[in-house]
């Protein structure tokens, strides 16, 4: 009976360990292992895991993945034996489905998916891009209150003009910017009332302002503020030249009044010529300044404002010099490293050139988020001219271990030789070009 007993409690205490160590077998599989992974194809990624007994991992396809420098056969249990890592190499492009186990199914660890994408190429930028929300037109930024009896007004207002409306012609004459803008509404204005065609949110509307003879200036006036379309420097990440298609920035475009999201119907990125540049300090961020053209000096159009970057078609990039003139890899997010690395831009008229920095942290991503990374300025020249990272630097490419793998987005105010990065991978993907070559 004694026997009996104690080899009953042998067999539960061995039931427990088994249990036990499962749990905590789980949620180490689970902390180094995303649901979703990505490789290229000949890529390999690594997994340190040590356990003490036998991991068995099943597929659902053949020919995409192998596992530990062998295919892995989907009709049955694949034996990984105990305190050895595991190895994934993609073979070929497609997505596999893998199941993780103990004793061949009987405890379930893991379920994960893997997808092989064909490797990707792309050009890394660094031009400096200037960012025209709307080819031609003013913004309307606000309001301009009138006074009118015991009151104020806008007659812009009351007529039904609203903030964010872009104003492309008065009277039928074309609007090219502000001064363009403020002179036909001032030589109108005597004539009587004004035809504003307006685009808003891709409709194109006629609106009668009527203007009001200010009796403080003596003027007529509309009771409106304006600016130029124009929404400033910035960096382009990546273009591909096959496809005419391109990503810039890392990071949404709002409304400088609102800070909301703007809706970019007709924007379009230009040139750009850097001519003067502020020194970033603490507490007080650096700037790019400027000048950009449209005409022949229009690079390509702006068809996504996201929080990934705008994204749109190349219509004529220019050949410049730069030290990345041909396609290089594009990293994913899991290949990148804390260490050295580059950033590509430009400081002085056009010309790119490439800045060492340091990726002092990494995030671990298995889904589009931003600040990816965190970096920091390591660059004399660079610290010597700019003071870090500035304005107008956002978009500029992160290269590491000659591969594309993000773009600088924010600066540390309090600290400019620091700031964050996106991946490089959720820009591309934001593009839809990852996604596209998995579809069949």
């Amino acid at each position: 009976m004694r026997n009996y007993s104690r080899n009953r409690n042998i067999f539960f205490l061995l039931v427990a360990f088994i249990l036990l160590f499962a749990v905590l077998l789980y949620f180490q599989i689970n902390a180094g292992f995303d649901k979703n992974l990505r490789l290229f194809e000949g890529d390999e990624q690594n997994f340190d895991l040590k356990f003490p007994l036998n991991l068995y991992i099943r597929a659902d396809k053949e020919g995409i993945l192998n596992l530990n420098g062998n295919p892995i056969n989907c009709d049955e249990y694949n034996r990984l034996a105990f305190q050895k890592g595991i190895s994934l190499q993609g073979l070929s492009k497609g997505s596999v489905n893998l199941e993780l186990s103990l004793f061949k199914g009987l405890i379930p660890i893991r379920q994960l998916t893997v997808d092989v994408l064909p490797e990707m190429r792309l050009i890394p930028g660094g031009h400096s891009i200037g960012i025209k929300l709307h080819e031609k037109g003013v913004i309307v930024a606000g309001y301009f209150y009138l006074e009118k009896g015991k009151g104020f007004f806008s007659p812009a207002e009351e007529s039904g003009v609203l903030i964010g409306d872009v104003v492309a012609a008065i009277n039928e004459q074309k609007i090219r910017d502000i001064d363009t803008a403020a002179e036909i509404i001032k030589t109108e204005s005597g004539k009587g009332p004004l035809i504003f065609t307006v685009n808003r949110n891709g409709e194109v509307l006629k609106i009668k302002i009527t203007p009001y003879l200010c009796p403080n200036s003596h003027e007529k006036r509309i009771g409106l503020y304006i600016r130029d379309t124009a929404a400033g420097v910035g960096t382009l990440t990546f273009f591909d030249n096959e496809k005419k298609c391109y990503g810039a920035l890392g990071h949404i475009i709002t409304d400088i009044d609102t800070n909301k999201a703007l809706e970019i119907n007709e924007g379009l990125i230009v040139r750009a010529d850097i001519i003067n540049v502020k020194i970033a300090e603490r507490g007080q961020p650096g700037e790019k300044a400027g000048i950009f053209r449209t005409g022949k000096d229009i690079l390509g159009t702006i068809n996504k404002n996201t929080n990934f970057g705008i994204y749109g078609r190349i219509r004529n990039i220019e050949k410049c010099a730069t030290p990345y003139p041909d396609a290089i890899p594009l990293g994913l997010a899991f290949q990148v490293e804390t260490g050295p690395a580059e950033i590509l831009t430009v400081i002085e008229g056009n010309t790119i050139q490439s800045f060492k920095i340091e990726i002092e942290k990494i995030t671990n991503q298995n889904k589009p988020v931003d600040k990816g990374m965190i970096i920091r300025v390591v660059d004399e020249n660079l610290l010597r001219i700019t003071g870090g990272i500035i304005q107008g630097m956002s978009g500029s490419p992160i290269i590491q271990n000659g591969r594309l793998v993000g773009a600088v987005t924010h600066v540390f105010v309090n600290d400019p030789t620091r700031g964050y990065g996106i991946y490089a991978e959720w820009m591309v993907k934001e593009m839809e070009l990852i996604s596209g070559f998995l579809k069949t």
